[in-house]
C-alpha cells in the first residue's frame, strides 16, 4: 500500500505500528468484559503470578512512600540493587558479576528495546524460536529488524540447539540470537550441555547471543543454568515481575558486557530516564524473600502435578511435561484447526480463559493452546473441573 492510498484510508499512523497484537493480552480484555457482565472466568491466559509481591517489599515501598519524595534513580538504577542483583549471580550460579555491568530497567520489555537498540542496526537479522513469546518478534519489527523464526517441535522439546543455528546462519547471515530457558510458551528448558553448544556457535559465527533468563528460579527437577557461565559477553535480560510476583511494579534488569554500558545509559537516559524508583526500593528487599517465594513456587509445582493429572482426562492429552516456568502448551490438533475458536468457546462455554497457540506461532500455532498454571491452586483446580465438564457437554458457568 502506497503513502497516499494509506492517507487516503484515513490510516495516519506509522507503519512499525502494524505490528500484530499479542494475543494473550487480547483474551484477557476479553476475560475481563465477561466479569464485567457478572460471569466467574478462571484466568491461564496470562502469564501473572497469583501470589503478590513479597510482604518484606510491600513495607519497604510502604515506608519509602512516607518518606515523602519519590525522585528519579540513576538511568542504570540504583547502587543497592545492582549490588543486590550481582551478589545473586554469585550465590546462585557461582558467578562473579562486578555491580557495573547491572542496568535495571522498567521490566523486561525495555531491557529488550534497549538491548535491540544498542547491539543492532536497522535490517539486521534476529534469530528467536518459533513457537516463542511474542513481543519478541514484534519489538524487532517496530524497532525495524528482522526477526527470523526458527521452527522448533516437541522432537526438540521446543529448543534451539546449534546446529539449527548454523543452519540457518547459513542460509542468511545473522548478526544477533535471543533465546529463553525456561521457555514461553512450552516451559521446556535448555539444558546446560545444549546451551554451551548454542554460546559456541554463536560465538564461532560472530553471533550476538541474548538470553531472556525471566523464569529461572521456577523449575521443576533441574536447576537453569545462565548463559554468562558459557558466554561473559552475552546480554542477560531478567525481571522481577516471575519469581518474585511483581509484574506491575514494572522491574528488571539486564547483565551487559562492559561495550554495551555506556551504549545503554545514554539510550535509557532518553527513552525511560530510570525505571521506578519505588519498584526499585521493594525489588532490593524482595531479592532477600526466599521463604515466602519458596512456599509460592510449591503452589506452582502442585499446580503443574494437577494439569498433568487431569488434563488428559479432558482429551488434553498431548503436551511435554514442562521443566519449568509456570505453561503447559498442549497439541489440540485432535480435537480442532481453529485453537482461536476452541479458546473463545472454551471461555465463552465454561469459564476457562487460554492462549491460542497463534501468538506464539502463526505457521502452527492454529492446534496449540497455552495454560498459564501461574494462579491460585484454587484457581487451577477448579478451572480444570469446568473443561473437563466442557468437553463432556455439559455447560459449567
Amino acid at each position: 500500500m502506497t503513502d497516499r492510498e494509506r492517507r487516503a484510508r484515513g490510516m495516519l499512523h506509522a507503519r512499525r505500528a502494524e505490528i500484530a497484537p499479542f494475543i494473550a493480552m487480547d483474551v484477557m480484555s476479553s476475560a475481563r468484559r465477561l466479569e464485567a457482565s457478572g460471569r466467574d472466568v478462571v484466568h491461564m491466559e496470562i502469564g501473572e503470578p497469583g501470589h503478590g509481591a513479597p510482604k518484606p517489599a510491600i513495607d519497604a515501598a510502604m515506608a519509602r512512600l512516607a518518606s515523602g519524595r519519590i525522585g528519579y534513580t540513576e538511568a542504570l538504577g540504583l547502587p543497592e540493587l545492582r549490588a543486590r542483583i550481582a551478589r545473586h549471580y554469585r550465590d546462585v550460579h557461582g558467578l562473579e558479576i562486578a555491580a557495573e555491568r547491572i542496568a535495571v530497567t522498567t521490566g523486561s520489555s525495555s531491557g529488550f528495546v534497549l538491548a535491540f537498540l544498542a547491539m543492532f542496526d536497522p535490517g539486521q537479522r534476529v534469530a528467536i524460536a518459533s513457537p516463542g513469546y511474542p513481543p519478541y518478534r514484534t519489538i524487532l519489527q517496530a524497532l525495524g529488524l528482522e526477526p527470523v523464526e526458527i521452527e522448533v517441535g516437541a522432537a526438540q522439546r521446543w529448543a534451539l540447539d546449534g546446529k539449527a543455528i548454523a543452519r540457518a546462519h547459513a542460509e542468511r547471515p545473522l548478526e544477533g540470537l535471543l533465546i529463553m530457558s525456561p521457555a514461553n510458551p512450552s516451559g521446556t528448558m535448555i539444558d546446560a550441555t545444549a546451551l554451551q553448544d548454542i554460546a559456541t556457535t554463536c560465538r564461532n559465527l560472530g553471533i550476538r547471543l541474548i538470553s531472556d533468563e525471566i523464569y529461572h528460579g521456577l523449575t521443576y527437577g533441574m536447576a537453569a543454568t545462565s548463559a554468562l557461565r558459557f558466554d561473559d559477553d552475552a546480554v542477560i535480560i531478567n525481571s522481577f515481575s516471575k519469581y518474585w510476583c511483581m509484574t506491575g511494579w514494572r522491574v528488571g534488569w539486564m547483565v551487559l558486557p562492559e561495550t554495551l554500558l555506556r551504549p545503554v545509559e545514554r539510550l535509557a537516559q532518553n527513552l525511560f530516564i530510570s525505571a521506578p524508583t519505588l519498584s526499585q526500593v521493594a525489588a532490593t528487599v524482595a531479592m532477600d524473600a526466599h521463604e515466602e517465594l519458596a512456599v509460592v513456587h510449591q503452589g506452582y509445582a502442585r499446580n503443574r502435578d494437577l494439569l498433568l493429572r487431569e488434563l488428559p482426562r479432558a482429551g488434553l492429552d498431548s503436551f511435554l511435561p514442562p521443566d519449568g516456568a509456570f505453561y503447559l502448551y498442549a497439541d489440540i490438533g485432535h480435537l480442532t484447526n481453529d485453537s482461536a475458536a476452541f479458546a473463545r468457546a472454551m471461555l465463552d462455554e465454561a469459564g476457562v480463559a487460554a492462549t491460542p497457540g497463534m501468538d506464539f506461532d502463526h505457521a502452527r500455532g492454529s492446534r496449540f493452546l497455552r495454560f498459564s498454571y501461574a494462579g491460585s491452586e484454587a484457581d487451577i483446580a477448579e478451572a480444570v473441573r469446568r473443561i473437563a465438564l466442557w468437553r463432556n457437554g455439559t455447560r459449567s458457568t
